[in-house]
């Protein structure tokens, strides 16, 4: 019974398809996944005898209710029961293997629906095309193409009161649909659009994409490690083409919120502290989702969200508060917006937070004067899931009519979900909203209506066929293990990694050393079940079962009864230590914020006791956001930060491991020593006393009393196998007028002995001005493949734009004066020349 099975349930709803993934270790493991609702569900106890299989689990949607399974299997085929919490109890009956798709009976049904024909309008013709249409709409059609609704009754957040979809798309009342997970639903619905509503206007379809479809890629906050654009892309645009097979063509993605508060969940989403290197990953992010043209069936929209400064929350609190200058809303959280949009992003997606006291919602200066009036934004504005009703829980709405009066007013387009914009005919009767607002919104929703073909092809997105070709193949698992490779950091390392050859016995322990949950937050991947584990990773890298000793020792956040006993004995028989620790997928993410940094306090005894061996220890983490590690830094042989890579986690972390690949990450999140000091990050201003080598020992200072002001590691900071130095930064002048181009140069070395990619990083201070400036800012790198011995000059090129910045004075200008040009490998260790921008 080892292997995959699969069965397929007949339910009044919906046809599931369930697998079913059995492996034995020490003990028989039981995975599950269920399709098209990919939802997770956790098994906890497996039995196992004489050709069957019982377990015990849980689903995160009903945690005080067990999953019940129980299979009898013969040579390849199976029968049993199994009862999931709100589905019910199903009888089954299935076989060996995956099985045949679940949409394959589609393919023929949905073909004749499909025209392959998309008229190759100019925007000329587009304008003129939406105009003609829009003069047959009805108030009430023009509202209905402002409303969003769930695919189902499903939510991902409080109940939501409106109609069923089915009766909601026949009259006209939504023009786009959240959360249809299969693609038989999408068709469904999509039928219901475009045979039964007033004027037959298609839907469209949108989905939280973030890092993969099905194939899943690392998160984010990982994949910005990389500091890989080109890959980054690649990512992006497998994930769409992979999701636009399923119906998806309207992505609720990317987040590109900077963010320095690792106890803010949804910094596993993004990328990271710096706002340079933010804007170039939201540009690549953009081009990857919507490649060339919109009218290429494999793409989809790009939503920038959240806009603006919901990575700001205090206490790094979801959905709380900010409370931000104009200039750090600027200078900071702003430009990946502008990256986002001059790359062309269909959409924006507002943030949950308010600004000055306006909720973003609601901010007709942010989405109006600043978005749209400024930064030339001419796409769709949607709301966040339910944020037109929260104007009201925000305090600045009396009521859901008034919420929706504040909304439109601020031009935002769609309603996610929620229903308020059902007041708007109120609001017009009563003059305190006008129809033109309306014609301007239903214009924006149309105009991208067009431009993705669905006004002539409104089945074009439905193609089952395409999702066997392409949902979890293999040129998709190998792009993917690639970028995991590419993420991963080396923190620490005293010469125990690369594993050597003849490393002997190798314990392998953690609650991560065999787990599957190595996927991250936001995914909906129905091939969870298939993830390659850290363990299975290992195995395929010809290191025998005798020579892996395994013990998973603790539960990510509870002790294991006699976990830490067996886990001794295994790190006493063992050469070497790889302790897996980290945090579940369901600890980062929205609604994920910790106050406290440090991993579960269960695995922190495990770790202490397994350390405590005197055997050679490798800490590998799984994590979502920057961790305190102070109590283990100091205690390990070497750190590998490989965070939630995806699909193919193991092998890649395996192949850091083994050698066969040499790490190249770089931190963009700063890790803090103490959750104390939080936030932390490099681009810090000086203070006016501020904290140097000179005066450490005096009283009145910007510091602490019980530890460093500087972060465990800082932003940029990775280690490789081989070693690198650099040269003296040479400029070739130290004057440079507002129209000239400065070159720096240095040289960077391969001193170690083997091949290794440096990312080589510069930073500037502008020493002095109308306001203060940060202490350094990073405005350029350049990844550089070196073999061993071998050296190669840098040169940046360095022109006024990268020496302006906002102020409420000049707005945004470069100032004349004294700036510092440094160069290194991280922001912290970095060497430095001067130069004068002159007018």
């Amino acid at each position: 019974m080892i292997g995959l099975w699969h069965a397929f349930v007949e339910t009044p709803r919906l046809k599931l398809k369930l697998q079913f993934k059995i492996q034995k270790k020490a003990d028989y493991t039981l995975d599950i996944a269920m399709e098209p609702i990919p939802l997770p569900i956790r098994m906890e106890t497996v039995e196992a005898e004489s050709g069957s299989l019982r377990g015990t689990g849980y689903a995160f949607w009903k945690p005080d209710e067990q999953v019940k399974v129980d299979l009898a299997f013969e040579e390849s085929t199976f029968t049993g029961t199994l009862y999931i919490p709100l589905f019910g109890s199903f009888a089954l009956q299935g076989g060996k293997g995956r099985g045949p798709f679940l949409s394959e009976a589609l393919t023929e049904t949905v073909r004749p629906y499909r025209s392959g024909k998309v008229v190759d309008r100019t925007d000329e013709e587009i304008a003129a095309a939406v105009e003609r249409l829009l003069g047959k709409l009805s108030l009430e059609d023009k509202i209905g193409q402002m409303c969003q609704c769930m695919a189902s009754n499903f939510s991902f957040g409080g109940t939501v009161k409106t109609d069923p979809p089915e009766k909601l798309i026949a009259e006209g009342r939504a023009g786009s649909v959240l959360g249809a997970f299969d693609v038989s639903r999408v068709f469904e619905l999509q039928k219901i659009a475009v045979e039964q509503s007033p004027h037959k206007i298609p839907l469209f379809f949108n989905g939280d994409i973030i890092h993969g479809a099905q194939t899943i890629f690392p998160v984010p906050l990982a994949w910005s490690c990389s500091w890989d654009m080109e890959a980054i892309r690649e990512a992006c645009a497998i994930a769409a083409k992979e999701a636009s097979a399923s119906g998806i063509m309207y992505n609720h993605g990317p987040m590109i919120d900077i963010s320095r508060d690792p106890r803010w969940g949804r910094v596993v989403e993004g990328a990271g502290e710096d706002p340079y290197l933010g804007s170039l990953i939201a540009k690549a992010q953009v081009e990857g989702y919507q490649g060339g043209s919109l009218q290429d069936e494999e793409t989809i929209i790009a939503c920038l969200k959240h806009f603006i400064g919901y990575g700001a929350a205090e206490g790094g609190r979801d959905y709380n508060t900010v409370d931000i200058s104009e200039g750090t809303l600027r200078n900071l959280y702003l430009p990946p917006f502008q990256a986002g949009i001059k790359a062309g992003a269909g959409s924006v997606m507002n943030a949950f937070n308010i600004y000055q006291g306006i909720p973003v919602a609601a901010s007709s200066y942010l989405l109006k004067e600043l978005l749209r009036d400024e930064l030339g934004f001419e796409g769709i504005l949607i709301s966040d899931y339910g944020a037109v009703d929260e104007i009201v829980e925000h305090g600045y709405a009396k009521d859901a009519k008034e919420a929706a009066k504040h909304a439109v007013n601020a031009t935002m387009d769609i309603e996610m979900v929620t229903r308020s914009y059902d007041y708007i005919p109120e609001l017009i009767r009563e003059g305190k909203l006008s129809e033109s607002q309306l014609d301007e919104a239903v214009r924006r929703i149309l105009t991208l209506k067009y431009k993705t073909g669905l006004m002539d092809d409104p089945f074009r997105y439905i193609r089952p066929e395409q999702e066997i070709a392409s949902h979890f193949s293999e040129a998709h698992l190998q792009a993917s293990r690639e970028l995991a490779r590419k993420s991963i950091v080396l923190l620490k390392n005293d010469g125990v990694l690369p594993l050597a050859a003849d490393a002997g016995k190798i314990a392998l322990i953690g609650p991560f050393a065999d787990s599957k949950d190595l996927l991250g937050p936001w995914q909906f991947s129905r091939y969870g079940h298939e993830t390659v584990t850290l363990y299975e990773g290992l195995r395929e890298k010809g290191i025998p079962e005798e020579s892996l000793l395994f013990a998973a020792g603790s539960g990510v956040s509870s002790p294991l009864e006699g976990g830490i006993e067996a886990a001794v004995k295994q790190a006493g028989q063992a050469d070497l230590v790889i302790l897996a620790l980290g945090e579940s997928s369901d600890m980062s993410g929205e609604a994920a914020s910790r106050m406290s940094l440090e991993l579960p306090e269960a695995q922190l005894r495990l770790a202490d006791a397994v350390i405590r061996v005197g055997k050679p220890v490798v800490l590998v983490l799984t994590n979502g956001r920057p961790l305190v590690l102070t109590g283990l830094e100091n205690r390990v042989n070497a750190i590998l930060e490989t965070w939630f890579l995806g699909s193919q986690a193991g092998h890649a972390i395996a192949d850091v491991l083994a050698g066969d690949y040499n790490p190249a990450g770089r931190l963009t999140m700063s890790f803090p020593v103490h959750t104390g000091q939080v936030p932390v990050y490099y681009n810090h201003f000086r203070t006016g006393r501020p904290l140097t080598e000179a005066n450490g020992a005096e009283k009145y200072i910007s510091k602490y009393l019980d530890g460093p002001n500087e972060p465990q590691y800082p932003f940029g900071y990775g280690l490789s196998y081989t070693r690198f130095e650099y040269g003296e930064v040479t400029l070739d002048r130290h004057q440079m007028k507002q129209g000239e181009t400065l070159r720096a140069t240095v040289t960077v070395t391969n001193a170690g002995n083997r091949a290794g990619v440096e990312t080589v990083q510069l930073y500037i201070q502008d020493i002095y001005g109308s306001v203060v400036r940060p202490v350094k800012e990073l405005k350029r790198f350049a990844k550089v493949a070196l073999e061993a011995g071998e050296s190669r000059e840098i040169v940046f090129e360095i022109n006024r734009t990268d020496l302006a910045f906002w102020s409420p004075n000049n707005g945004y200008r470069a100032e004349p004066g004294d700036f510092r040009i440094m160069i290194g490998p991280n922001s912290r260790d970095v060497h430095t020349a001067q130069m004068e921008l002159i007018d």
